[in-house]
């Protein structure tokens, strides 16, 4: 459920109706979702330090509006300040949310000064959208005034790219939306400004239990809802806000975007059907994108290519406009399914199978894909090894991350969850009977998640796989609850409704992905492993965690009266806790280390990865190369084939 704190960035600056809290509804709530969280109970002073701190980035979170003396009382509050503001909030008492609330008004004062003076200030110019990346509050006005001109100056420099009439526009739309945004701040109705400021505190409080936790509003939850539930038309492609423009990030094979063959990933959208967009909220400009199937929709691009001598030789970069128009349809995400492949070696071939989410429906689903997959490959050729790669893989069904592990174990533990009360559930592998008992590769990345990261750590648990990939996978072993029920998404609580984590994942080793991630046995960099993303990097992670390892199930979690009766077959082929990889590791790692280092393609795009305008949603291709990770994966397999075949 990673797309939950997405919706949330999404929806956050959309000035959706106020819920009907009262104090009350609040320190209700707060006792409801700690009731239901997975390790935090009561209030604390470290908790409450979060709350001030997400308050604060709630109401100014692109950080140009306070500076950092503003709320350094907030930020960085002392013990004894900590214990006071505990007690308050214990008994329903917000001033100080109040107080923090009655400084951004005074922010704004100051903003809208700033924003004078800008008016008649020369702009500074090529300033880039990257330098608003994982800002820290200014250290002055004078900086924060700095600041706001290069955004200003990045806006305006993106919205001359069009012409002058629809320029104007665009800074208007741009000027109309900050003034919503403070205008919802500052009003100074009783009724409105308890609401707005309940509404912040339930924010905060959700935020700061742990990053999956969440509050949504009424219309918050209605459309998230609403996105869930439609089927939306519209180019097939994922944006960013780069607050110059929307750029394309990724385009999904078989939308229109990718059937043109017009746009390019990194492609910056800035107009939709000659509407600017710059300064739009993500949610309005989605909006005009999609529309009624077959319908046109024209983009206004801007595209940055390398600008070459006349010898050829790369001096710089340039830029260029153009309008691309695209036919609206379904967007089918096939590419959230699976792909299979062969490599020859030998008198046999390597099988590759990339999952690329866990999934099931009436027609099909993740396990019974790879099983047939498998299948052929075993039918085809002679099977010497698989390469499963769970890379960019964000989890999906948890039944199903069960299953595609059974496909390479006999029977056992797959997952084990616990929840809020501390009680363990196991999900088992229970047919017995394996698609493959050869050699095995998980392929993991930075991005593997959740259901992707159970199958690794169990796989590399009971030995049957060896783990190749970044340094390790992202880290989330949590599991989380809806209040609101998709199936009644017209019924809506009026207060809002929330999303809990309400406990944790762990494999049969009692170790749990969770903040670390599974780790690889074999490290093999790739294009996300020089990037600071992952579980533990969020604001508020919830922490690690372990439990008691359950190779020899004793099935404890079953009830008693069918214990005995399923004991015996059950134990039956019980899938052993394997060493077939351990004498191999040192030579495969030995070998691989050496063939990275020597090779002058990898070194190049290790350089480019050190880079600090990398952006986190380059892939392999964006260097020109070949996909250098599976590559060497790949190699390991040759390498692991060979050793035990001697």
């Amino acid at each position: 459920m990673r797309f939950l704190p997405i919706f949330l960035a999404l929806f956050g600056a959309a000035f959706a109706k106020l819920p009907e809290l009262s104090k009350k509804d609040v320190t209700d709530e707060f006792s409801q979702i700690m009731q239901m969280h997975a390790s935090t109970k009561t209030f604390s002073p470290e908790l409450v330090k979060k709350m001030l701190v997400s308050f604060v980035d709630e109401l100014d979170p692109a950080k140009t509006y306070f500076v950092k003396a503003d709320v350094k009382k907030w930020i960085d509050p002392t013990p004894e300040y900590l214990e006071k503001v505990e007690k308050e909030v214990s008994s329903g008492n917000f001033n100080e949310f109040e107080k923090i609330h009655d400084e951004m008004i005074r922010a704004i004062e100051r903003r809208r000064l700033f924003d004078r003076e800008i008016q008649q200030m020369e702009l500074p110019k090529g300033v880039k959208a990257k330098e608003f990346k994982d800002m820290d509050w200014a250290e002055s006005e004078e900086a924060l005034l700095t600041r706001l001109q290069r955004v200003r100056s990045l806006q305006i420099a993106s919205a001359s790219k069009l012409n002058e009439e629809v320029k104007e526009k665009s800074i208007q739309r741009i000027q109309k939306r900050q003034d919503k945004f403070e205008e919802e701040i500052i009003n100074l109705d009783p009724l409105h400004k308890e609401r707005y400021l309940y509404s912040i505190v339930m924010k905060a409080f959700a935020n700061s239990l742990d990053s999956h936790t969440s509050y949504f509003t009424p219309d918050e939850a209605q459309q998230f809802m609403i996105s869930v539930q439609q089927r939306l038309y519209g180019i097939g492609a994922q944006l960013r806000d780069d607050l110059s423009g929307f750029t394309i990030t990724k385009i999904i094979e078989g939308g229109p975007a990718a059937n043109s063959k017009e746009i390019k990933l990194k492609d910056k959208i800035i107009a939709v059907n000659g509407e600017p967009v710059v300064g739009m909220d993500i949610v309005e400009a989605v909006e005009l994108i999609r529309g009624e199937e077959f319908t046109p929709v024209t983009l206004t691009l801007i595209r940055e290519s390398s600008k070459l001598n006349e010898k050829g030789e790369e001096i710089g970069s340039q830029e260029e406009k153009l309008d691309v128009t695209l036919v609206r349809s379904e967007v089918k995400l096939k590419e959230s399914r699976y792909e299979s492949s062969k490599e020859p070696y030998g008198d046999g071939a390597i099988g590759y199978l990339r999952l690329y989410s866990f999934y099931q429906d009436q027609e099909s689903s993740s396990s019974e894909d790879l099983a047939n997959e498998i299948r052929k490959l075993k039918k085809n050729e002679n099977l010497k090894g698989i390469i499963l790669d769970l890379r960019y893989n964000s989890g999906g069904l948890l039944n199903q991350a069960v299953q595609v592990a059974g496909l390479f174990i006999t029977k056992g533990i797959v997952v084990s969850i616990k929840d809020d009360t501390g009680d363990v559930q196991h999900l088992r592998e229970l047919d017995g009977k394996m698609e493959w008992d050869g050699p095995l590769i998980v392929l993991i990345n930075r991005a593997s998640a959740s259901a992707s990261e159970i199958v690794a750590q169990a796989l590399q648990d009971y030995g049957r796989a060896i783990v190749v990939g970044d340094d390790h996978t992202y880290g989330k072993g949590s599991f989380q609850t809806f209040t609101l029920n998709p199936a009644k998404s017209d019924q809506v609580n009026p207060k809002g409704e929330y999303k809990v984590t309400r406990g944790r994942y762990y494999t049969v080793s009692g170790k749990t992905p969770q903040l670390n991630g599974v780790e690889s046995d074999i490290i093999v960099p790739g294009t996300l492993s020089e990037l600071d993303i992952g579980e533990k990097f969020t604001k508020f992670p919830l922490e690690g965690d372990k439990i008691k390892e359950n190779y020899a199930d004793d099935l404890h979690d079953i009830p008693f009266y069918q214990r005995d009766r399923i004991k015996s077959l059950y134990r039956f082929d019980l899938q052993p806790k394997l060493t077939t990889y351990v004498p191999y590791l040192p030579v495969l790692k030995k070998n691989s280390d050496y063939r990275v280092k020597n090779d002058k393609n990898y070194q190049a795009f290790l350089k480019e990865l050190k880079k600090d305008e990398l952006e986190e949603d380059l892939e392999e291709d964006d260097f020109g190369k070949n996909d250098l990770q599976l590559l060497e994966t790949y190699n390991v397999m040759k390498d692991l084939i060979l050793l035990q075949k001697k």
